[in-house]
């Protein structure tokens, strides 16, 4: 991961950054909290939005949108990282995905948030360095970056702190180049 300047006030090129990143699921949506204080970058928290198998999918839209609004309330993010649909063979889960997606889109558009949307292959490139990493590689490189004992678990939960790297990681590179052209 590139570092941020030793002094993001005094540098005047990265002010810091709260960013909440979603990996979404009809029954497990991922989401993890990761804030950039100016020289790393640590989580506040990670885990999983469960909704229960007997709900219709609409009471399931509506749990996952009430959980998510909760979480941008609490963590007041400076953006919202989501990460795209990836081409499913399945078109029916696809669009189950989609409206999961438009939950968490609507909830951060209430909450007035940015939304910067990746693709999984850009996630897993900015992450690991290679956009066909297994989900292993991606859980080991999250857990390296952000300082955790462990790999989070589970994996819906690290794909939504890789997502909101992906982010930071964006991020960093625009103010960089804002800098560089000036």
């Amino acid at each position: 991961m590139a570092s941020l300047p030793a002094n993001p006030e005094a540098s005047g090129r990265w002010r810091g950054l709260r960013v909440l990143g979603f990996d979404c699921g009809t029954t497990a949506t991922g989401y993890g909290v990761v804030e950039a204080d100016g020289s790393r970058c640590r989580v506040l928290e990670f885990g999983v939005i469960r909704t229960r198998p007997r709900l219709t999918f609409a009471q399931r839209l509506k749990a996952i949108h009430q959980e998510a609004e909760k979480l941008l309330k609490r963590f007041t993010p400076d953006s919202v990282a989501i990460e795209e649909v990836f081409q499913a063979f399945n078109v029916k889960s696809a669009m189950h995905l989609s409206q999961v997606r438009g939950v968490i889109l609507l909830a951060a558009e209430r909450a007035h948030r940015p939304v910067r949307e990746y693709s999984a292959l850009t996630v897993k490139s900015s992450i690991v360095g290679y956009g066909r990493a297994e989900k292993h590689q991606v859980q080991q490189m999250v857990q390296r970056l952000l300082g955790l004992r462990e790999p989070p678990e589970p994996a819906d939960a690290s794909d939504a702190l890789a997502v909101a790297l992906c982010h930071i990681h964006h991020e960093q590179a625009q103010q960089k180049a804002a800098s560089a052209s000036r």
